[in-house]
């Protein structure tokens, strides 16, 4: 049909318009210029970024800069393992629970897919999921990676990626049976693997007296989870064309949809609540627990729960200052609970995490987006309103401020929004999201499966306090094409007219005067192949080949973080080999153990106002017949990748020799050493 096809659809105006018939201006409206933005945001390290991100800009300046904060939080928990490829971490330096020698956790891994499938640049999700079907998931904790893959495949419409790993999926999905109950057709879980150790579960089957350990429940976040995990295998087996394992699956998602809804929404709470598994002095088999908990919006996180007002109730207490509804965030349990706040665990003496209380980005994350949900695709919705959700987003965004800086952690005190553990390792914690939230909530693109492009921001009407009078996103990627979400309440700030259009590819496909759903058909495109070059400098195993040696400053923690793979920019998060602040020539070495090949080396160089700077020069030696050998030079940036391209050679060592800066320690972040050849 060509011109303008206007359905009704819940109650709300659907607009889908087709390539052809709808009047366009004579060009889209002006483009975010994103390599001003990149510099802006990222100072030296913008190449990184100005190809990848999609870029976004709204008339909230901190909704903004917390959406490119995030994508620095992105890039510096991507760990390069050589010819392992990319994995994303949860925690920026390594923690004795991680997966050795990877420093992995499966546990915020649906928190990096979401993140990474707006990348524009898909290695670094394409080899973190390779990476933990290929052995990298131990199942240490909770998760729900197929549905991660699922989500991804609505983004890059990658039928081939999506369905490269049915087998272990199917396998892994198989494995948690050691956690499911066969008569009560439900998922149960210790709290603490369920990445939430101190809940009321735990606390409470402990007397009141602890909480890190014991507490097994069958929990509203497994057997969402379990629920998704199923959902996904049984779309992505139909993908791959296997129609008995597709219905196997979508039964097992039906029947444990229907368990949790009977089972697991507590009628006098009017909330999705545990049930004990465990029974002891203090708690009964298959009793509920006592106290509202935020995992009881998870069923909305996965769209498990019914589209139905007695369900929808259980939104008015994340609204309640007296139960979930904190000043500065969302209580994880409700304030009445007799252990509410109650702090047991420190390290030393800083507190440690809990979960009977404080807010977590992890789990504000996951309501935000099960509410996004339910405004979304739900016709009851409870007190839930678009200005609810926006109150709610900048509630969350303010989070990533701490005394004029960004700085996210894992936990914070409700009732002041300060950080509550801050130890070394919780800074820039990665175990939340914020991008997909923007991109799938405020912009509103609802990935699909299908050639359609559906946009629904979830703005409030013109006048309301949370409302946006313009947005733009650009470069965003969507089934293999570059799109463009634009939102001009009065076409004051774009000069193209008032309303809410799309662009695919530079072209304006789709428009409507106000906000609102709106259709565009996309056909599906191939995604540009994937570019792979392989690091052969990391060193995964501390006293292993490659071997690091300098100069100077030879402690051998700091050696190897030169050469561990990740590269970031923190001030708060020291990471790589510092000189001893000499005014001598420096150099730092790396022994491959073997001959490789090489084609390419980055340098990144940390400098701060104080006793760090870059090099005022460098250059890069190979071994070549017994002795070091001149290869390339260049004058290196401060906070950002130097990189030094030669012709391919063959060494067993490669050698960086530099001159400081007067007066100035030199900080070298990492280095790599590129093979000379790459693979797709």
């Amino acid at each position: 049909m060509r011109g303008i096809l206007r359905t009704l659809l819940t109650g709300s105006a659907l607009v889908f318009t087709s390539a052809a018939g709808f009047p366009r201006p004579a060009s889209p409206p002006p483009a975010i210029d994103e390599h001003a933005v990149a510099r802006r945001q990222f100072g030296n390290d913008a190449p990184w970024y100005e190809h990848r991100i999609p870029f976004f800009e709204s008339s909230d300046s901190r909704i903004d800069a917390v959406y490119y904060y995030r994508w620095s939080i992105f890039r510096s928990h991507q760990r390069d393992l050589g010819d392992k490829g990319y994995i994303t971490t949860e925690f920026a330096n390594d923690v004795s629970w991680q997966r050795e020698p990877y420093a992995s956790l499966n546990d915020a891994s649906g928190f990096h897919i979401a993140e990474g499938r707006w990348l524009n640049d898909r290695r670094f999700t394409d080899d973190y999921i390779n990476y933990m079907y290929r052995g990298g998931n131990d199942r240490h904790f909770t998760d729900y990676m197929a549905a991660s893959v699922w989500g991804r495949y609505l983004v890059d419409g990658d039928r081939a990626a999506a369905v490269r790993h049915l087998p272990v999926m199917r396998h892994i999905y198989g494995l948690w049976d050691d956690h499911y109950d066969f008569g009560k057709g439900l998922y149960f879980i210790e709290p603490l693997l369920d990445a939430t150790e101190y809940t009321v579960s735990s606390i409470d089957a402990s007397g009141g007296k602890d909480g890190f350990r014991g507490g097994d429940s069958f929990r509203p976040s497994i057997n969402s989870y379990m629920f998704a995990n199923a959902r996904a295998i049984s779309n992505i087996a139909r993908l791959a064309g296997d129609g008995s394992l597709s219905r196997k699956f979508a039964g097992r998602a039906e029947d444990l949809r229907k368990r949790v809804v009977s089972d697991l929404w507590n009628q006098p709470l009017t909330h999705f609540t545990d049930r004990y598994k465990v029974g002891n002095e203090h708690v009964a088999y298959w009793q509920p627990v006592r106290a509202r908990e935020l995992v009881g919006y998870l069923p909305w996180t996965f769209d498990l729960a019914p589209d139905s007002a007695r369900y929808a109730t259980a939104w008015s207490h994340l609204l309640d200052p007296a139960s979930l509804a904190g000043a500065h965030g969302m209580r994880t349990v409700e304030k009445s609970y007799e252990y509410y706040m109650r702090q047991y665990r420190y390290l030393g003496t800083a507190p440690e995490c809990q979960w009977n209380g404080p807010v977590w980005p992890y789990q504000t994350t996951q309501v935000l987006t099960g509410m996004a949900n339910l405004l979304d695709h739900y016709n009851e919705t409870g007190p839930v309103t678009r200005s609810t959700w926006m109150r709610l987003l900048r509630q969350y965004t303010a989070l990533h401020f701490q005394a004029g800086r960004f700085d996210l952690e894992e936990d914070y005190d409700p009732a002041t929004g300060k950080p509550i553990v801050g130890l070394p390792r919780s800074h820039h914690y990665f175990h939340s999201g914020y991008i997909d939230l923007i991109m799938t909530g405020l912009v509103g693109i609802r990935p699909r499966a299908d050639d359609v492009l559906e946009v629904d921001p979830l703005l409030p009407p013109a006048g309301d306090p949370q409302t946006l009078a313009w947005f733009r996103a650009q470069d965003v990627p969507y089934h293999g094409h570059r799109v463009a979400v634009t939102w001009d309440a009065d076409g004051s700030h774009y000069h193209r007219g008032a309303g809410l259009s799309i662009e695919i590819d530079g072209r304006e496909v789709a428009r409507r005067k106000s906000i609102g759903r709106l259709q565009a058909p996309i056909s599906r495109k191939a995604n540009p192949p994937i570019h792979r070059e392989i690091d052969r400098a990391v060193q995964l195993v501390r006293g292993q080949y490659p071997i690091p040696s300098a100069s100077s400053g030879e402690d051998a923690e700091k050696l190897h973080g030169a050469i561990d793979g990740r590269v970031w920019f923190y001030p708060e998060l020291p990471n790589g080999w510092e000189s001893d602040g000499s005014n001598a020539p420096q150099w730092f070495a790396v022994n491959f153990g073997k001959t490789v090949s090489l084609g390419s080396v980055e340098l990144s160089f940390f400098a701060d106002a104080a006793r760090y700077s870059a090099p005022r020069s460098v250059s890069i030696e190979y071994w070549r017949d017994g002795r070091w050998t001149g290869l390339a030079q260049g004058q290196p940036i401060a906070n950002g990748v130097t990189r030094l391209d030669f012709a391919d050679v063959k060494t067993s060592r490669i050698r960086a020799r530099m001159t400081p800066s007067k007066g100035r320690a030199i900080r070298l972040v990492e280095l790599k050493a590129m093979d000379g050849t790459t693979a797709h």
